[in-house]
Order: C-alpha cells, then sequence, then structure tokens
C-alpha cells in the first residue's frame, strides 16, 4: 500500500472532503481528474486511498486470546436500540473482571477495521464495546460508499442518546471492572468528547482527530482528556486551542498532542493516509492512559 506521499496534496484534500461528505463519488472523480489528467487516473487514485480492510487486519475474530460476540442494547432515548461488537479477552467472567473501552468509528459506522480496534483492545487486557450508529438504518451495509451515505439521515440527537446508553451499558457489564474509558475517530471522536461532558463516571476519553465539544460543557467533563489531533488536519488543529484553554481553564486533566506532517485518519492502517510511527506512538500513549486510569 502507498503511503499518503504518493498523493499530492490537492488530492488528500479532495479526498478529505469526499470522506466527510462535501462531496460525492462523482465530484471526486471530476475534480481529481484535473489533478490526474484523466477520470481513469482518478478512480484508481480513488480506489487506492480507499481502505483495505483485508491486508491491514491485525488480529483475527477467532484468534484465541479474545472472544467476540453482537450485542443489542436498550437505547429508550435514542432509536430504540443500539447494536455493537464487544471483544473480551479469554477468560473474562465476573471472577476475572477486566476495565472497559467504548469504541466510537468514524462516520462509516461499523466496519471491519473498528472490529479490529476492538479486539486489539482486547488482547491489550480490556472490554472493547464497538456500537454501530448506523443500527436504526439497518446497520453497516458492508461497503464505505453505501455506509457515507447512510451517515446524513440519521438523527444525530437520538444518536447521542444511542451511545449514552451503550456507555451506561458497557459500564454496568458483570464481568467489567466498572471503570470505562472511550476512544473515537473522526467522527467518533467527537462523539467521544460529547460523552466526556454528559458521563460524569467515564474516566478517561481518547479523541482521535474529533471535533472539540460545546466549549460551554467543558466544566462538566470529569473524565481525563488525551487529544491526537493530525499536523496536516488544519481544519480540526485550528479548533484545539480554544478546546485546550476551556480544558485548561475548567481544570480539567489534559493533554493533546498534534503529529506534524500527518494525515486525517493517520492511525487508520487500511489506508494510505496510514502513518505507522504517529499511530503507534498514539496508541501507546492510548493504551498507556487506559491502562493507568480504568485497571
Amino acid at each position: 500500500m502507498p503511503g499518503s506521499s504518493a498523493f499530492s496534496r490537492e488530492l488528500l484534500d479532495l479526498f478529505d472532503a469526499f470522506v466527510h461528505g462535501a462531496i460525492d463519488r462523482r465530484g471526486f472523480i471530476a475534480k481529481a481528474a484535473l489533478y490526474t489528467g484523466s477520470v481513469a487516473a482518478a478512480t484508481g487514485v480513488l480506489a487506492a486511498l480507499s481502505p483495505d480492510f483485508a491486508s491491514a487486519q491485525v488480529i483475527a475474530p477467532a484468534d484465541k486470546r479474545i472472544s467476540v460476540s453482537t450485542v443489542e442494547i436498550a437505547a429508550p432515548k435514542g432509536d430504540g436500540t443500539i447494536k455493537a461488537y464487544v471483544a473480551k479477552p479469554a477468560g473474562t467472567s465476573p471472577k476475572k473482571k477486566k476495565p472497559v473501552v467504548l469504541v466510537v468509528h468514524e462516520n462509516r459506522g461499523l466496519n471491519p477495521h473498528i472490529e479490529d480496534i476492538a479486539r486489539r483492545l482486547a488482547v491489550d487486557g480490556f472490554i472493547a464495546v464497538a456500537p454501530d450508529a448506523l443500527t436504526s438504518l439497518g446497520g453497516y451495509p458492508g461497503t464505505e460508499d453505501a455506509a457515507r451515505a447512510l451517515f446524513p439521515k440519521l438523527d444525530q440527537a437520538k444518536v447521542q442518546e444511542d451511545f449514552l446508553a451503550a456507555a451506561a451499558w458497557a459500564q454496568g457489564l458483570p464481568d467489567g471492572n466498572g471503570k470505562l474509558g472511550a476512544v473515537g475517530f473522526c467522527y467518533g471522536g467527537g462523539i467521544v468528547n460529547m460523552l466526556a461532558t454528559r458521563v460524569p463516571t467515564l474516566l478517561a476519553a481518547v479523541p482521535f482527530y474529533g471535533a472539540p465539544p460545546v466549549l460551554a460543557d467543558v466544566p462538566k467533563i470529569k473524565a481525563e482528556i488525551l487529544v491526537q489531533h493530525a499536523g496536516n488536519d488544519t481544519r480540526l488543529v485550528g479548533l484545539w486551542p480554544d478546546y485546550e484553554k476551556a480544558l485548561t481553564a475548567a481544570g480539567v486533566r489534559h493533554v493533546g498532542y498534534v503529529y506534524p506532517g500527518v494525515e486525517h485518519g493517520f492511525n487508520n492502517d487500511t489506508t494510505p493516509r496510514f502513518n505507522k510511527e504517529a499511530a503507534d506512538l498514539a496508541w501507546a500513549r492510548t493504551i498507556a492512559l487506559f491502562k493507568r486510569t480504568l485497571a
């Protein structure tokens, strides 16, 4: 898989706009063709930048170190129910309790990459609960394009309630130790920031390149916050100073890192935007925080 350096800044910015719904597939190809010289070349660029889940899988579902399942969580204030993928260390039980981490996906729903992230957390000793915001629309549809098209149809107020219900369910697991953390990516980073303002029992929150919460709500945060941003993600990096000031003013324990020269999505190892050095460091910091606060 080529790295992000194989693509021009213009193409990377176009892909970012496509990923976040600012342009559709046809718009990406039309605009990208201006830089690549042809529609065929632009189509090839889009394919190259799109996820390759199979080759990037780190922990297989059948790995004997873990157990996995899918559950349905009641969310009466949201969409009624939300499904979640649950990965646990092998041997977890009410007599061998483990800390719990809520895992929140990007704006494509619970895709194979996020399931793999949950399994990685399970190998590291955590119960990982990964809800699917697309549950009310049938769940992750199997392709990124179809998932991206579904996202604007969600009622985000209800989705927030779905995640709040999932957080409460996760924290109450009989084989969990009652300590809850959360990690999320892009859209999921924004959800994690929101949860930090609304779940006073959340102990640790790690938003990867996520939008900040409503700043007036920052004083409600009780969790320790670890913010991870990509240096080339100027839109979200530009929002970080005000969030940091609000966290400091509220006395919230926090730290934020901006990884220079890397792209939005740098932790996602299924696409060329992945940056191994930054991702390894950011993930090590994430696991260290969870082990310190949740164990």
